[in-house]
């Protein structure tokens, strides 16, 4: 049995990967502009206790872009690339890869912009044609559609291909297949932590040169208003909830929608239980940022506390209990869904 838990990150493609020995999940991390460019450092101490509480962690590096379309697609292309690697060093490390095998047992958590990027992945898990059909009613421009069109049509060939050849790899390593139910993210539970979706204005202050770009068809796509179409016009989101911080002003509209949403999916379905409640914490947008020295977390950020004591800090323990809280959830939907298809079977 291995007992080394030593917390290490190592480059695998265009990402980080922190292997636990024997893990019980695998924790997708995304981070928000600049920061997340560099999630191994900035992020340190919080992905080092969602690594301590049993979990692999995967930090993909946020890729400054207005096309947050593309960026989303690659994510998705990434994740097989990423599956398949992992599984083979697992194996060489002689860690437990079961894990891996199964899409289920993977988990997204995004900050600020970050955010954004899984929630298009989620959407992009709906059949291509409510995609699509979401993307008109939403109000794209035309060449934004053109683009999406071009690049779903490509994406749907790719991922077949990627989906096979993580399959056959993986077969080849450990001599078992991967269970990939879905192309996308479908079914993978997803915490967003002050979620910020933003408008071109957010990442070029300057409000008339912001204009100017959107004017030119050049700005964020899609823009704040398209994305949050997306989502209410959408089924999906069935497994995500938020932490959201009682002093940000920075993602403070975005977090007050969101939970707006997921209160109006709840009620919907007429069941209280049916989403994991959003939970708010003391703090600022930044407070997941930091790194531990002593009994302190120095956060870089001297815009809000720049140390703080670790006995202060709720975040990754409040993290943690809601990713179990989610799992729960998942198992519920799949056996409600396995109670559904039975009865199915045997009324045809």
């Amino acid at each position: 049995m291995v007992t080394n838990t030593k917390f290490k990150f190592k480059p695998v493609s265009n990402s980080w990967v922190a292997l636990h020995p024997q893990p019980k999940g695998v924790v997708q991390f995304i981070g928000g502009a600049f920061f997340g460019t560099f999630p191994t450092i900035f992020f340190n101490y919080f992905l080092n206790q969602l690594f301590d509480a049993g979990y692999t962690i995967i930090a993909l590096p946020f890729r400054f872009t207005f096309n947050h379309w593309s960026v989303a697609i690659s994510l998705v292309k990434e994740q097989y690339v990423i599956r398949r690697e992992i599984v083979k060093e697992a194996k060489n490390l002689s860690y437990d890869h079961s894990v891996y095998l199964k899409d289920t047992n993977f988990f997204w958590i995004g900050h600020s912009l970050g955010c954004k990027y899984i929630a298009l992945l989620e959407l992009l898990s709906s059949e291509w044609e409510q995609v699509l059909q979401g993307v008109k009613i939403c109000g794209a421009e035309k060449n934004s559609y053109g683009n999406i069109l071009e690049n779903i049509e490509n994406l749907s060939l790719e991922l077949d291909l990627e989906k096979r050849k993580t399959e056959i790899l993986t077969e080849k390593y450990i001599s078992e297949k991967p269970e990939i139910i879905n192309l996308f993210i479908k079914g993978q539970p997803s915490l967003l932590i002050a979620p910020n979706i933003s408008n071109t204005e957010s990442a070029i202050p300057v409000h008339i040169l912001a204009k100017l770009i959107d004017s030119f068809g050049l700005g964020v796509t899609p823009n704040l208003k398209q994305t949050l179409c997306l989502i209410k016009s959408s089924n999906l989101f069935n497994l995500t909830t938020l932490i959201y911080f009682k002093q940000d002003k920075i993602a403070e509209e975005t977090c007050k929608w969101f939970i707006e949403y997921l209160a109006t999916k709840s009620k919907q379905s007429n069941n209280k239980s049916f989403l994991t409640p959003p939970k708010q914490l003391n703090g600022k947008h930044l407070e997941p940022l930091g790194v531990k020295i002593g009994n302190y977390i120095v956060s870089f950020n001297s815009f809000d506390k720049f140390i703080n004591p670790i006995k202060n800090r709720r975040l990754e323990t409040v993290t943690i209990k809601l990713l179990e809280e989610i799992k729960q959830k998942q198992k519920e939907m799949d056996l409600k869904k396995k109670s559904v298809e039975a009865i199915t079977e045997l009324i045809m």
